[in-house]
């Protein structure tokens, strides 16, 4: 409740994210500015390509509906960004991830977890080396208890990439003000403070445009006295064009790493290919005789693997000779052919008549209860042969990329 949705909004100039009470933002928002030279501003959403959208409170619903789409309407929280493109002639070229704010208890609906969820999903976004750390914190609170600066010092202690933002200025008790951390007096950053007031709910109700909340910024920190000498660097505008300008100087300090990452990945993937061997035929016929090939040589080293002239099939052999016989040993065979389990079965299945033979009905149970018996070992050998089996094709067909690889 910082609003930091209110000032991503002033950078952008358009009203299009979900408000409400509690924690509103409950995936990450990557929202992509491009600023074009002409014409109607309009937005993309990664998820639904080629659809643009107009109608910036069309937007603002469509956040709230794939939020919900993701994460269910129980106030639950999602890792999975949504990806937003919003083009205009008044934006400046950013890129802004508009995370859930940093809370210190779950409400009604929300796990016992998600504070710490909330504080991980944060953590992995800002602890990016390359990412600029916007740590907004509102007036009218004590800057000392603030979770965005505190997070922020433990992510980047010597503060080269945390931009401090103070929102709520015109809120706070008449008699306070707060020049002396704008001026960086109470809590100094290696960046200077920056200062904004954004549209209170009132003004949001009545529906007043960002152009009109944008004069009536500049006009209050230009018509304030504890503010007026710092009026030049205060407001969303200024805040847009700082950041702008401070990534643009990041990417050209980051381009010689990115150059040396570059030229060994392109050296690493070289010697890939070398390693690989050549490119195969692009014809028909080529690429038939490719296949062909690939296949005999996994055919006769799948073989070699069976027969023992390489390692592995060895296995198979000890399942067959060691594992199946002692489990068969271990069966109490003698309890199944007993005078009195043999008398029992075929009294079962014959009852007491007189016969010239053997019935044939009590064989038949004698063996399937034997049979039954055997079934628990079989099964098992069966399963590790196959899982043996299973193991000798992947290696076979490691080992038959590798040689065709180092043969062409």
């Amino acid at each position: 409740s910082s609003g930091k949705s209110s000032v991503l909004e002033s950078v952008v100039g358009k009203d299009f994210l979900p408000r409400g009470s509690g924690i509103v933002t409950r995936r990450p928002l990557v929202l992509q500015l491009h600023k074009i030279d002409e014409g109607r501003e309009y937005a993309e959403f990664m998820h639904l390509p080629r659809k643009k959208f107009a109608d910036f409170a069309a937007v603002r619903q469509e956040i709230a509906d794939e939020t919900d789409r993701e994460t269910g309407r129980n106030k639950g929280i999602s890792s999975v960004p949504i990806h937003l493109s919003i083009y205009s002639p008044h934006v400046v070229n950013l890129t802004l991830v508009d995370l859930p704010g940093l809370t210190k208890v779950a409400v009604d609906g929300q796990h016992e977890g998600i504070v710490q969820d909330i504080e991980n999903m944060v953590r992995g976004f800002i602890e990016k080396p390359n990412c600029i750390i916007l740590a907004i914190s509102p007036a009218n609170q004590d800057l000392a208890t603030s979770d965005a600066i505190k997070i922020s010092r433990e992510v980047d202690p010597k503060g080269e990439r945390t931009f401090g933002v103070l929102t709520k200025i015109d809120l706070m008790d008449k008699g306070t003000d707060a020049s002396e951390i704008l001026e960086g007096k109470s809590y100094k950053l290696n960046f200077p403070w920056i200062g904004v007031v954004n549209r209170s709910q009132a003004d949001i109700n009545k529906q007043v445009d960002m152009i009109a909340a944008r004069k009536r910024e500049n006009e209050y920190f230009a018509n304030t006295p504890e503010y007026r000498h710092l009026a030049s660097r205060m407001g969303s505008v200024h805040l847009g064009k700082v950041l702008s300008k401070h990534l643009e100087t990041v990417i050209k300090s980051r381009i010689p790493g990115l150059q040396s990452l570059i030229n060994k990945t392109i050296i690493e993937l070289e010697t890939e290919l070398n390693r690989i061997g050549k490119p195969i035929a692009a014809d028909t016929g080529g690429k038939l005789y490719t296949i062909m090939e690939i296949c005999r040589t996994f055919d006769q080293i799948f073989k070699d693997h069976l027969d023992g002239i390489r390692p592995g099939g060895e296995k198979i052999y000890q399942v067959f000779d060691n594992q199946f016989p002692a489990s068969l040993k271990r069966l109490q065979f003698d309890k199944h052919l007993s005078m009195d389990n043999v008398r029992k079965l075929i009294t079962e299945a014959d009852g007491y008549q007189p016969h010239l033979i053997a019935p044939e009905q009590g064989y038949r149970r004698l063996i399937e209860s034997c049979l039954v018996s055997i079934r628990g070992p079989a099964e098992a050998a069966v399963d590790a042969v196959h899982g043996i089996l299973k193991d000798l094709i992947q290696k076979s067909m490691s080992e038959t990329m590798f040689s065709f690889g180092c043969r062409n």
